[in-house]
């Protein structure tokens, strides 16, 4: 592909220093997306994010309004990790301020998880949600990303709430003075 960048560039009537420019480019840009994609199989700070964002809350003196956990992920199998991550928060922030309200958004791939047909294959995952609604926690998906696969509100047992829109959902949450915290 260099060849032939530096071709093109001379037959353009452009030096060859032109196509030293453009190679030395390539290299940069392959060190950044190694470095990138490092970071990624490697786990980077995404987790401690999320981490960050409750210590922080906990930290000050007023509760919040609420807090709502945002979830997208391009993983069906995410929410097996993840929502025993927002149980922990819950619990933590709870414990510190009890009157606090809260709120699942779940808006990729993951959500694909909650429909009814898989719940004996997702049975932990549905007793999770089950158990954060039972605790009055609404878990959210949403219907826009669900019919780009051909998925309908009626695919989702009646337990998880299907918002038209994940983002929207969360931005009526926030009007509502809520916190988000994305969780990876």
């Amino acid at each position: 592909m260099a060849d032939l960048l530096i071709i093109a560039s001379t037959r353009r009537g452009k030096s060859s220093n032109t196509g030293s420019r453009v190679l030395s480019l390539l290299g940069k840009a392959r060190s950044v997306s190694v470095a990138l994609l490092s970071l990624l199989l490697i786990g980077g700070p995404s987790t401690a994010l999320a981490n960050e964002d409750v210590e922080q809350l906990l930290t000050r003196s007023e509760a919040p309004e609420g807090v709502v956990f945002e979830i997208v992920e391009d993983d069906e199998d995410a929410l097996e990790t993840l929502l025993p991550q927002v149980r922990d928060a819950i619990e933590k922030i709870r414990a510190r301020f009890p009157q606090t309200q809260f709120a699942v958004v779940s808006h990729g791939r993951e959500e694909f998880a909650l429909q009814s047909q898989y719940q004996d294959e997702n049975a932990e995952i549905h007793q999770q949600v089950q158990s954060l609604v039972a605790d009055e926690v609404p878990v959210h998906v949403c219907e826009t990303h669900a019919g780009w696969y051909g998925v309908t509100a009626e695919d989702f047992p009646q337990y998880v709430n299907v918002a038209p829109t994940g983002p929207g959902q969360i931005r009526l949450y926030e009007e509502l003075g809520y916190e988000l915290i994305v969780v990876y």
